[in-house]
């Protein structure tokens, strides 16, 4: 099941921000650096943030995290985490299905490392087009991809 997260609750934060440290360990080791902004994410920054989030409850346990910004019908995919004991369950899929079935926008963009390939394919699979690569200061070559509404 899918449903709202309320981060400002201190509990829900440090749910989030475990999937978030287990999920994205697993991404810097993929990615091949130590050195990976999202680690670096502190528990209060997720309880004070103004982002949505959206988790896959399994078995009382968020196995998912997908946080978004919706401004002006544009929505931006800020993070999509899944927990590695429940890898390959199709969650990520479902949570990405969700938002953009559930969330009235006109365009959804999403930024992820462009070594990280199962990312990519997965949001290729649900109508998004690479339109743009660049490396930041923090030296990850990055893919943006986007997809538009077909409302």
């Amino acid at each position: 099941m899918i449903r709202k997260l309320d981060n400002s609750d201190e509990k829900v934060a440090n749910q989030i921000f475990t999937v978030f440290q287990r999920s994205y360990q697993v991404e810097a080791h993929l990615i091949g650096t130590l050195d990976f902004p999202p680690l670096f994410r502190s528990i209060k920054n997720i309880e004070n943030s103004k982002t949505q989030f959206y988790g896959f409850i399994k078995n009382e346990c968020v196995a998912g995290v997908i946080e978004i910004v919706m401004e002006d019908q544009h929505l931006d995919i800020n993070s999509l985490t899944v927990d590695p004991n429940y890898f390959r369950k199709g969650i990520a899929g479902q949570l990405v299905s969700f938002v953009l079935e559930k969330i009235e926008f006109s365009e959804a963009v999403v930024e992820t490392a462009v070594v990280n390939i199962p990312a990519i394919n997965l949001y290729k699979k649900h109508g998004f087009i690479e339109f743009k690569r660049w490396t930041p200061a923090h030296g990850i070559r990055k893919v943006a991809l986007s997809v538009k509404s077909v409302i």
